[in-house]
């Protein structure tokens, strides 16, 4: 119960990133593991794309959080932690391309899982909803006001 309490603590919709992250590479495992020969550099590959996927959503959720916090330099804010993402995709890239000790397109596709999570969301959101025992709010119409004539509502 202590690991639920922790887990409801922390930002949900992060939570169920990296649960759709899991999710994506557990599937793409055991897709690999029924087609591919050389199964441990498949999964060394594939994983640490993962890592770097969670790492990376990670940042983008701290540099979200600071960049509505400071106002006029969002925009500013958002772009260098974007570029900084990518940059560093970038370079790993590279590095594992040269290097060969991993294959760069595996990595690659453990990398996308950030863009799959964000199709899977729903989905995990239900799930954690059923995890922690919750329910969505339902959405109520506001109460109309009562504009007088000639005020700008």
């Amino acid at each position: 119960m202590r690991i639920i309490e922790a887990l409801r603590n922390k930002n949900r919709t992060l939570l169920e990133m990296h649960l759709g992250m899991v999710f994506f590479g557990i599937i793409c495992q055991i897709a690999g593991a029924l087609t591919i020969g050389n199964r441990w550099n498949y999964a060394l590959s594939l994983w640490f794309g993962v890592a770097f996927a969670v790492a990376g959503s990670i940042h983008m959720c701290r540099t979200l959080d600071r960049a509505l916090l400071s106002g006029s330099e969002a925009s500013g804010i958002v772009t260098r932690g974007y570029l900084f993402r990518y940059v560093i995709v970038a370079a790993v890239l590279i590095v594992v391309s040269v290097t060969e000790t991993m294959n760069p397109l595996v990595f690659f596709l453990g990398y996308m899982s950030l863009k799959v999570t964000a199709y899977l969301q729903p989905i995990t959101h239900k799930l954690c909803n059923r995890l922690f025992h919750e329910t969505d709010p339902v959405a109520e119409p506001l109460a109309e006001e009562v504009v007088q004539e000639g005020e700008i509502p």
